[in-house]
């Protein structure tokens, strides 16, 4: 008998998300993190893609973005720095919503807290001794060190995770030859325009955002009134990565892209403020997701450039796809084969988010032969079914699972709908649990009654849509009919069989 049955290593936005989600299937994880509390370390600034819908669906999208309304499609994008219009696009998948990465991990502390979760804050996984039966760990604190078993270990620690080296999952990727620099710094109020851009005195132009120039990359983003990120990508070069990174050191390399000098200072506020180098940028996926009673999520599982800001849509869609399947295991509910699903699924996924990644990288690189392929992407994105497909792509759309069923709808997630008497498809997700929607008053809800202690069979209405929907609580559909006849009934079963095991 172990002494729990989840661990997970990590109270970053991943590890506290996937806590959640455990506890909503009735699973109650315990969350081991080294530091003394919640991070400040100032990261990623927003969500982008899906997982703002995935959010919504839990009834926490409202709370988190401190807005009333629902989550609504995104405008426009980038890539690479250069612009994609999403307006009047049918179906733009692609979603975002701007927050500070601590502040996020805060919110999910609390939520956390709210669903009694215990998150061991000071607790360092060390060392783990994974078996069939379950894993072993090890774990100090300043008080000294303690054991426990657990029958599942999920590893939600970072690119250099403990838990996957420890397993002997292989890491491999490429490393680009770059350097990047990032900092809070203050800009003189003279540089600063109305469109959220910069004029650089002896240089000029310095857009919102990504900007590609001959000599290098010059990030620019004024989140924050009192402070802005300015950063640089060199191409070809190192640094000593045993010196600590200086803010001299980014003024220097800001001189070198630009050709001028474009006058920082550090910020006055209690910071944290961020102050990094990366020198050499990794591209990683980790060859499983899964080693028996190990499993990876986030940057665990996978490591990319942040260009473009895939990093937790990708992690915490992980999350909603693997979170549910293993609190089913767990329970007895579903058989472990279920928990093979997460690898197949998210795989795929995270090979997309590599190569887009890297592909924006090189597209920043400098050179005349960069410039005119801009040039050529520049003029193809405005072509609408490709700013559809990089809707898509950039969204963590389309990958497409595969359930076993052929509906267009099936294996993706389910649309934004609302049935004929205003209730939101996404409302009836709040509680994590899977829903059949019956929306032809047939002998959908009587084929699917067997399972009714799994599942929540929804009537209702839906102009112009399908006769029945069956949603898996991650959002994503597992099975859909247009009518139900009698072997719509049978390929019900057979998708109710597959993810939530035969009848109780």
């Amino acid at each position: 008998m172990n002494d729990v049955d989840v661990v997970i290593s990590g109270a970053g936005p991943n590890g506290l998300m996937l806590a959640c989600e455990l506890a909503l299937a009735g699973v109650t994880p315990v969350v081991l993190d080294a530091l003394p509390g919640p991070s400040d370390e100032p990261k990623a600034n927003g969500l982008v893609g899906q997982v703002v819908r995935m959010l919504d669906m839990r009834g926490l999208y409202t709370r988190c973005a401190g807005v009333d309304d629902p989550p609504q499609p995104a405008a426009g994008w980038i890539f690479s720095g250069m612009a994609l219009d999403f307006a009047g696009m049918e179906d733009n998948p692609m979603y975002a919503m701007a927050i500070a990465q601590p502040k996020l991990v805060r919110f999910l502390f609390e939520r956390a807290r709210e669903l009694g979760i215990e998150v061991r804050w000071g607790h360092e996984l060390t060392g783990l001794d994974a078996s069939d039966d379950g894993v072993r760990l090890t774990i100090a604190t300043e008080s000294g060190v303690y054991t426990e078993t657990t029958s599942y270990l999920v590893g939600a620690d970072g690119g250099r995770s403990l838990v996957r080296k420890s397993v002997g999952i292989d890491f491999p990727g490429a490393t680009s030859p770059t350097v990047a620099r990032l900092a809070h710094v203050v800009v003189p109020d003279e540089y600063r325009r109305a469109d959220g851009g910069l004029d650089v005195p002896g240089f000029g132009r310095v857009a919102f955002g990504h900007n590609r120039f001959d000599r290098g990359m010059v990030i620019y983003a004024p989140f924050e009134a009192d402070r802005s990120l300015v950063g640089t990508m060199e191409y070809g070069t190192s640094t000593d990565v045993e010196a600590p990174m200086s803010l001299d050191e980014l003024r220097d390399s800001l001189t070198r892209v630009l050709g001028t000098e474009l006058r920082v200072d550090e910020p006055q506020g209690p910071g944290p403020h961020a102050l990094r180098r990366i020198n050499g940028q990794n591209t990683r996926q980790a060859q499983r997701y899964r080693s028996g009673r190990v499993i990876l999520v986030g940057d665990a599982a996978h490591v990319h450039s942040a260009m473009g800001g895939p990093g937790l849509n990708l992690g915490m869609q992980d999350v909603f796809n693997v979170g549910w399947k293993l609190a089913a295991v767990v329970k007895g509910t579903a058989p472990d084969a279920l928990l093979d699903t997460y690898h197949a699924e998210r795989y795929p996924v995270g090979e997309r988010v590599m190569m887009h990644s890297m592909s924006q990288i090189a597209l920043m690189a400098p050179g005349p032969e960069i410039a005119q392929l801009r040039r050529l992407f520049t003029e193809i994105i405005t072509v609408p079914e490709v700013a559809a497909k990089m809707a898509a792509l950039l969204a963590g759309s389309d990958v497409r699972y595969d359930v076993g069923d052929d509906h267009p709808l099936s294996g993706y997630l389910v649309p934004d709908l609302t049935l004929d008497d205003g209730r939101r498809v996404a409302s009836l997700l709040h509680d994590a649990r899977p829903i059949l929607l019956d929306l032809c008053g047939s002998a959908v809800a009587s084929t699917a009654r067997p399972w009714a202690e799994r599942l929540n069979i929804v009537e209702g209405q839906l102009s112009g849509g399908p006769a029945a929907i069956l949603i898996r609580p991650d959002g994503y559909v597992a099975w859909a009919a247009n009518e139900f006849e009698q072997r719509d009934g049978h390929k019900l079963r057979t998708a109710l069989r597959r993810w939530f095991n035969q009848p109780a």
